[in-house]
């Protein structure tokens, strides 16, 4: 186990919708932790070990949250977090901390951040906390997602078509979940690429298109994804 956050299983993560997020954290057990509780039920996710990595991954990326340690080399958090608020930054922020007195829980709020949860931590908690404030950087969804027979249960994180349960990886969901939130509108590539994975996905690869091929596979006839030449894709009952 490592020393400073405890795994204590993914159930309360399962309605987590996907989003982008930056974790900062020079820790690389806990950072490791971390990463995995939050992948593992869709979201994608960029990491940094300190502020110049994050302030490098923040002037190329838009994020839906910003998971923070407060103690960093570069010291403390609160005072770093704060001259960027200043400077701008918008991006709802959780501060992890080993400090978690009364006063330290102030000055971290203080400082800008939106959410403060003490090591070690329950990474089911946590996973619910950033759903909680990724929710601020995203248009409401709808919590059930349907096209033709096929619907999509935001909340239980389930597909069914027909009634029948289908197996979907993180992937595969988060792809349908934004083609059925945006329909009749066509998705391109790169929507579908920057709203489901993370830097260390190759934007130059085919992973977008295998990933909508599976979901054909699976989600079976009649087609309900279609392809629109030289655009991208959408979803639907019927070719247009």
């Amino acid at each position: 186990m490592i020393p400073s956050c405890r795994l204590v299983g993914r159930r309360a993560g399962r309605y987590a919708p996907t989003m982008r997020v930056l974790l900062v954290e020079d820790d690389g057990d806990v950072r490791g932790a971390v990463r995995t509780a939050l992948r593992s039920v869709g979201f994608a996710v960029d990491e940094a070990a300190n502020w110049s990595q994050a302030d490098l991954s923040l002037s190329v990326n838009d994020y839906d949250c910003l998971v923070l340690d407060r103690m960093l080399p570069e010291g403390d958090s609160a005072a770093e977090l704060a001259r960027r608020r200043r400077d701008g930054l918008t991006v709802p922020t959780i501060m992890l901390t080993a400090l978690d007195d009364i006063d330290d829980r102030v000055s971290g709020l203080t400082a800008g951040a939106d959410d403060y949860l003490g090591k070690p931590f329950s990474t089911d908690e946590l996973v619910l906390r950033v759903r909680a404030l990724c929710r601020r950087r995203t248009t409401i969804i709808a919590p059930i997602l349907s096209v033709g027979d096929v619907v999509l249960d935001v909340a239980r994180h389930e597909v069914r078509r027909g009634g029948v349960l289908q197996t979907l990886t993180p992937k595969e969901f988060a792809v349908l979940e934004l083609l059925l939130a945006r329909r009749p509108a066509v998705v391109t590539r790169g929507e579908l690429f920057e709203h489901c994975w993370d830097e260390r996905a190759d934007p130059s690869s085919n992973v977008v298109d295998v990933v909508v091929n599976q979901l054909r596979r699976k989600l079976g006839e009649p087609p309900v994804i279609f392809t629109s030449r030289g655009a991208g894709y959408r979803a639907g009952s019927a070719a247009p």
